[in-house]
């Protein structure tokens, strides 16, 4: 008889509301002009689990299934790079899991699973990274290696959680400033986030493309946008919330025309009825065109607000204070 070991990490990292500033941590943008966004973790995640397998074989679950012998023939990209990059090549199976359907929801989800892959499998082979190199890698996984057209706001939230403020550029220097609020100042804030599901889901990358092919025309939005979150930021760390639904109000009405696809019909009819029914502040979620619809909303007023989106499913948060972390791991010896 021989004694085998057997690994199973299981990570848990948050989903985010980007709050003020989306739109300025697109490369095109910050690496000249620098950008800042204002984020928030909250309390709806992705679940990775990665298992080491008997046998040499990848099984990958997700939407789909997976069953190969080659790291290359995985089509999942994000688990595909991230296998690459943390070097587990074979025998191990992998699980993703959410706790919101994944596609097209403007709550950083795709990054979120990036990171929580990159933290299982560095954990499976027995490395401990930071939040700053979780969040690092994610970008070069989906901006470089699967050219996609996304900013980098959401992989730092998704390692660092909490309330970031997080500044981009010149250059691709990368600074995270948590805001740390007392308690009482918190659970206000936490109160007045509602959360709505448009009931469309799309693709960011269309819309985020865009953003990108436009951005020479629209520097003066971007730097309102880049501007409002450094407001929004000030005033949550002076006590003021009531400058969070300013500033998120103010930024939508920049970040509307930054793309055709960021807004529609419906979703300006949602705004205006929360608007009207009392909220201080409503927006689309990451890049816009559908998604979730975030309101900041005063607690006399909510009633209203919800009775004014009725036909919208709402989605109950707390904000998150941790990142990506590691909930389970063990080592078993399996006798054979």
């Amino acid at each position: 008889m021989g004694k085998q070991a057997r690994q199973v990490i299981v990570t848990q990292t948050p989903l985010r509301i980007g709050l003020v500033g989306g739109g300025t941590d697109l490369p095109g943008y910050y690496r000249e002009h620098g950008g800042r966004v204002l984020n928030a973790a909250i309390d709806k995640y992705v679940y990775v689990i990665v298992k080491q397998r008997f046998d040499d074989d990848i099984y990958v679950n997700y939407s789909k299934k997976e069953i190969v012998s080659s790291v290359q023939d995985v089509q999942h990209e994000l688990v595909r790079e991230a296998m690459y990059m943390t070097g587990v090549t074979c025998g191990v199976e992998i699980t993703t899991l959410a706790d919101i359907p994944s596609a097209g929801s403007g709550l950083g989800s795709s990054s979120s699973v990036t990171v929580g892959l990159l933290h299982a499998l560095f954990t499976y082979q027995g490395h401990q990274v930071s939040a700053e190199e979780l969040a690092d890698r994610a970008c070069a996984i989906e901006i470089d290696r699967c050219r996609k057209p996304i900013g980098k706001q959401d992989q730092y939230a998704a390692a660092y959680g909490g309330i970031c403020d997080i500044h981009f550029g010149p250059g691709d220097r990368v600074f995270v400033d948590a805001i740390r609020m007392p308690p009482p100042l918190r659970r206000r804030m936490q109160d007045e986030l509602l959360l709505f599901f448009t009931g469309i889901t799309r693709s960011a990358n269309t819309i985020l493309g865009e953003q990108t092919a436009n951005i020479g025309d629209r520097l003066t939005q971007l730097g309102q946008l880049r501007d409002l979150a450094g407001e929004a930021a000030s005033g949550l760390r002076e006590g003021d919330i009531d400058a969070l639904g300013v500033a998120l109000n103010k930024s939508w009405q920049a970040k509307r025309t930054l793309a055709a696809g960021v807004s529609s019909s419906q979703i300006d009819e949602a705004v205006e009825a929360a608007l009207s029914a009392g909220a201080t502040g409503a927006k689309v979620t990451g890049a816009g065109g559908g998604g979730f619809l975030l309101v900041v909303c005063p607690l006399e007023a909510q009633r209203a607000v919800r009775e004014g989106l009725a036909s919208m499913q709402e989605l109950p948060i707390k904000l998150e204070p941790q990142g990506s972390r590691v909930i389970f791991n063990v080592h078993r010896d399996i006798w054979s």
